[in-house]
């Protein structure tokens, strides 16, 4: 049997957002953060669920932590709230910036490294404009700058950025993610005016924070293959997608540039109207790591004709929107397992996507990378013991930690790896209709009960290694 073995400083770790998993939505000083607000509009959550209560993690993080340890994880990835931290766009909050410092402190008396994402979408609703203004990068950074002040002398990496193609084009042009809005230019405002708070905060980080911090953001990226690579229309369709996902925010933050060939695909929305003198110098600021979130490619295809377009789903998720560059693209089932999102199980995506990387930013930047995010919604069925045998998600796992390995022997340089997620919880639009967690939550009592794939991990952390099966 095949052992596949991971470098001796390897890090294994899981991974939480604070909308999904605190709760305590209107305790201690915390207002309502665009999600918050946008969880009330009918129709926008899977069964009207909300983040007020979600895994509670607020209450029981130490609890949490001792589960984490239990575990086995190295590290630990969370995200501080906006919304709690300065709720109304005026005063910071005690309470919140407490919140984070007692966890901080829980995971280091645990053994556990902290890995803080400043932000994962829980934009404070008191905000004008959300990301279509640019004052908002301004204001990232005084948050920023408040949370290395509180943390620093005990977080040692922090990442500026959670999935900015989530927060700019599905939140402003896509409209599945808060603030719900259905206009391309306000999407490619976002995607600069979030561009450049990363910037903008990783200037003033490297300021505040101690010389040995390290300062990063996390993308989400795709692997768009083309149906038929023979195909000049379907070659095109993955360039599009290629350029709208990945090449929108890679060239920028390490080129200084966007695409020429994505500025066109844009042509008419307005992006060259927001970039000011200085601006992709400032975005450009060298960081030390990228972190990569990556659940699933797609395969494409492309209507020669122009005609109308296409279904923008790929695999459940909106990848495009008709007059955002990918109009004309469909998205071809190629009969592979799926999840319970209905995305396709491809862990051979994920070696492929981190060889590019390497090759073609992070190599030649001389930084490594992180899988930040990695793992599946599955049907899980938990027994009377509240139990879940979710061998489906160990097969998920197995196959994208091989891919992993397998992509450092061709030389790409990743040094960690997160599970999403340590829970069960709120999962944006899907409420709580499905599970990522590798432990799972009775949303009625709460209750959390490590799966078998939990167990799994742990084993793989103990051994920094894992078998074919």
């Amino acid at each position: 049997m095949t052992i596949h073995r991971f470098p001796q400083d390897f890090l294994w770790g899981s991974a939480t957002a604070a909308f999904q998993i605190e709760g305590a939505a209107l305790e201690d000083g915390r207002r309502d953060s665009i999600w918050d607000t946008f969880c009330r509009v009918p129709g926008a959550i899977v069964n009207g669920d909300d983040g007020s209560v979600a895994c509670d993690h607020y209450h029981r993080m130490p609890q949490d932590v001792a589960l984490m340890k239990e575990l086995g994880l190295q590290v630990y990835r969370f995200s501080s709230s906006w919304a709690r931290v300065r709720p109304d766009d005026r005063e910071f909050n005690p309470a919140g910036l407490d919140f984070y410092s007692r966890l901080v402190d829980e995971l280091l008396g645990a053994g556990i490294r902290p890995w803080i994402t400043l932000y994962h979408w829980d934009l404070p609703a008191a905000i004008p404009g959300g990301w279509t203004n640019r004052d908002t990068a301004h204001r990232f950074v005084e948050y920023a700058e408040k949370m290395a002040e509180t943390l620093g002398d005990r977080v040692q990496d922090w990442t500026t950025l959670n999935e900015p193609w989530c927060s700019s084009l599905l939140s402003y042009a896509g409209g599945e993610h808060a603030p719900g809005h259905t206009d391309p230019r306000e999407a490619v405002a976002a995607v600069h005016h979030l561009h450049l708070a990363h910037g903008l905060a990783t200037r003033r980080l490297r300021e505040v924070l101690p010389d040995d911090a390290s300062v990063g953001l996390t993308l989400n990226f795709t692997v768009a293959d083309p149906v038929d690579p023979d195909s000049p229309t379907d070659r095109e369709a993955a360039r599009r997608i290629d350029g709208l996902q990945n090449r929108l925010f890679l060239d920028p933050i390490f080129r200084g540039a966007y695409p020429d060939d994505v500025l066109a695909d844009l042509n008419g929305l307005g992006l060259e109207s927001h970039i000011r003198d200085g601006d992709l110098e400032t975005i450009s600021t060298p960081i030390d790591w990228l972190g990569v979130n990556y659940y699933n490619g797609a395969a494409v295809t492309g209507s020669p004709d122009n005609g109308p377009a296409p279904s923008p789903e790929a695999n459940g998720r909106r990848v495009g929107n008709p007059n955002i560059g990918s109009e004309w693209v469909e998205f071809v089932p190629r009969g592979l397992p799926v999840t319970d999102m209905g995305w396709e199980i491809q862990p051979d995506g994920l070696r492929r996507l981190l060889e590019r990387l390497h090759v073609e930013y992070t190599g030649p930047a001389d930084i490594g990378m992180y899988v930040t995010e990695n793992g599946c919604a599955m049907p899980d069925r938990a027994d009377e013991d509240g139990f879940v045998d979710d061998q489906d998600r160990i097969g998920y796992l197995r196959g994208h930690f091989i891919a992993v390995e397998e992509a450092i022997a061709q030389g790409a340089d990743v040094r960690g790896y997160f599970v999403w997620s340590l829970l069960d919880n709120f999962e944006w639009a899907w409420g709580y209709d499905k599970r990522f967690g590798i432990v799972r939550v009775d949303y009625e009592t709460l209750e959390r009960t490590p799966k078998a794939s939990a167990l799994f991990y742990r084993d793989v952390i103990a051994a920094n290694a894992v078998e074919e099966e």
